[in-house]
């Protein structure tokens, strides 16, 4: 069977190729438009906002200022070189709040476990008390690095070389670990546990114990 072809159908138009989406892309572009306006700007400007209205400090980072000079934050911490300060848990961020990180070592690592011994020796050492006696704490690094906290355990066995470094009894830091140690968030949520930074400054803020009196001078 042979096909026709005629002059006609050789010159006929091609199949029209326009394309009718009825409003599929301009759709597609308004909703666009309306995520990144509302979820990418409008969104974050609102979350800004009411951090800002209700809890500013936090908000900002909780810096602690004195005197308009900034010394730190309840939420990073920080490391002390002298006796008379209470020192913070080890950090594989060399606390450094934009590197936070942990040491991603696992416990059968034997990098991990000659470093918890090394540094478990040398806090005792420098406490002045057995190394079975170190609170786990005080030799394991937190997971950001940066944990601005200790136990009370890890507080308590610090308080006889504060003291001593200061000059006061050891009742008297005693009494400042025993107001600064926190309870557990809604009584359920955590652990108890002492904010390092607060302390320290709260030591600094303490009066320094004043002179004894000297004895008059009696002569005939």
């Amino acid at each position: 069977m042979s096909t026709i072809v005629t002059a006609s159908s050789r010159h006929a138009p091609p199949p029209s190729t326009t394309i009718f989406d009825k409003g599929l892309v301009r759709g597609s572009i308004g909703l666009a438009v309306v995520s990144l306006a509302g979820f990418g700007f409008l969104y974050s400007l609102a979350g800004v906002g009411l951090g800002q209205a209700l809890f500013p400090h936090a908000a900002n980072g909780s810096l602690i200022e004195r005197d308009g000079k900034i010394l730190g934050s309840t939420l990073v911490a920080q490391p002390f070189a002298s006796e008379r300060y209470f020192q913070p848990r080890p950090s594989a961020a060399g606390y450094n709040p934009m590197s936070l990180a942990g040491s991603n070592q696992a416990r059968t690592n034997p990098d991990l476990r000659k470093r918890l011994d090394e540094t478990r020796t040398a806090v005792a050492q420098r406490e002045g008390v057995a190394p079975s006696a170190v609170p786990g704490d005080l030799i394991t690094q937190s997971g950001g690095g940066i944990d601005p906290h200790v136990s009370p355990q890890g507080a308590a066995i610090q308080i006889e070389r504060v003291a001593r470094a200061r000059g006061v009894g050891r009742d008297v830091v005693e009494k400042l670990v025993a107001r600064h140690t926190e309870d557990k968030q809604l009584g359920v949520l955590g652990q108890p546990r002492v904010n390092v930074l607060e302390l320290n400054l709260a030591l600094d803020a303490m009066a320094a114990p004043a002179p004894a009196a000297a004895a008059p001078i009696t002569g005939k």
